[in-house]
């Protein structure tokens, strides 16, 4: 141990002269201890809602989407085993898209209307749970039976619809009449109702077998586009070019980042500017630890005579104040990441017990797009966040060490 470390701790272990030098020291560390907790706690938590609202994205959208600038797609068998020996592949399934109006009794909402191929759509897309019904009932109605649709719980909710219920189907795109064009109305059973989690599809989509979608919406053989699952979806972007390359014209894609686009660039946003907000934090205790150097500097000053008396450098007194402060910062930040830690790694029990013990929810589902608080700790964030601290601490020991490095011993010895 060098003797500037020694010294260092023994003015942290020793009693102070003015005890409020002590109070200052221990108000230093628990600030930078709240501030780096406060900074682990929150950016896991974004982290956690960001991580979650990709998953229920991703749960009812595909990794990357591949349509036509023509319109209608008919040679899409063909162009899914191209797709599907594409490197990074998982899986493909052709869909239908389209704008319809739902009917039953006195109430009507608009939906989004989407056919889909029931043997290999669940390779590739997750409907979240299933409050009633399945996916599988769309396909093979019994004959004499109406065809079967499955919506959302909170467009069932809109509509008054249950299971086995009768909703009619309005398309915009009419059929010609003497009269003039009249929408195309069918009636369809409601055979499943799905929970993604996520509310704006909840209340606005509903789901055909691909042959009834076909058939109502009057497109022969043909499909909007093909839906591709990827096996890193990281690499979305790269796999959706590759696509379009082996494709060529008129074929394009789009990947899930670029479809979602200005909502993860608002996510990740918030997350940097709550890292600033709350890093003011760490910078308030640093103010702390500049002003208890300084009035230790002040209270030792015969010390620090004595010791350049005795031939220690310029150099070396001023290590001996930065040790004292970067020592204070790591008991702080140490601490800060232990409670932060554990506290992150805990967040949905600690709103269960506020729940329970206060009677309300933090996240109510009916408001936010989740029902429980999410947490991911991610180990990069918790490294800069200790990297931060420790720089902001070691920047706020550089004055007063400066200014102990400075002191004649002459004159504090002076009048001794």
């Amino acid at each position: 141990m060098s003797y500037e470390f020694f010294i260092a701790l023994r003015y942290l272990r020793a009693k102070r002269k003015q005890a409020f030098v002590s109070l200052i020291t221990f108000i230093s560390i628990a600030g930078i201890f709240l501030g780096v907790a406060a900074l682990i706690i929150v950016l896991a938590v974004m982290n956690g809602f960001e991580t979650d609202l990709r998953d229920k994205i991703l749960g009812v959208n595909s990794h990357v989407v591949l349509m036509k600038y023509s319109g209608k797609m008919s040679d899409y068998r063909a162009v899914q085993e191209q797709i599907e020996a594409v490197d990074g592949v998982v899986a493909t399934t052709p869909f239908i898209y389209g704008q319809v109006m739902l009917k039953h009794r006195e109430r009507v909402n608009g939906a989004v209307l989407r056919g889909i191929a029931t043997d290999s759509v669940l390779n590739v897309i997750n409907f979240g749970k299933m409050v009633e019904g399945s996916i599988e009932a769309l396909v093979g109605p019994e004959a004499g039976t109406k065809p079967g649709i499955v919506i959302g719980k909170e467009l069932s909710k809109n509509l008054g619809l249950y299971l086995s219920d009768t909703v009619d189907v309005l398309s915009p795109m009419g059929v010609p009449t003497p009269m003039g064009l009249v929408p195309r109305i069918k009636k369809f059973v409601v055979v499943g109702i799905f929970d993604s989690g996520f509310y704006e599809y909840d209340s606005s989509l509903a789901f055909l077998s691909l042959d009834e979608c076909q058939k109502f919406l009057n497109m022969g053989d043909a499909v909007t586009g093909i839906e591709v699952k990827v096996h890193d979806i990281y690499r979305a972007k790269e796999i959706a070019h590759g696509i379009e390359k082996q494709l060529g014209y008129p074929y394009w894609a789009r990947n899930w980042m670029q479809m979602n686009k200005n909502l993860f660039a608002a996510l990740r946003l918030e997350k940097r500017v709550m890292f600033i907000i709350l890093s003011l934090i760490v910078l308030v205790a640093a103010f702390n630890i500049i002003t208890a150097l300084i009035m230790v500097v002040m209270e030792k000053t015969k010390d620090i005579a004595i010791l350049k008396s005795m031939g220690a450098t310029a150099g070396s007194i001023m290590k001996i104040f930065m040790l004292q402060g970067l020592i204070v910062g790591a008991i702080g930040t140490f601490l800060g990441c232990i409670g932060g830690l554990l506290v992150a790694f805990n967040v949905e029990k600690i709103s269960l017990f506020i729940e329970n013990l206060f009677g309300f929810k933090i996240l109510p589902g009916d408001v936010y797009y989740l029902n429980e608080l999410p947490s991911r700790v991610n180990y990069v964030d918790v490294g800069l966040i200790v990297i931060v601290a420790m720089i902001i601490c070691f920047l706020a020991t550089l004055y007063p060490s400066w200014n102990a490095s400075k002191l004649d011993p002459a004159e504090a010895l002076r009048y001794e």
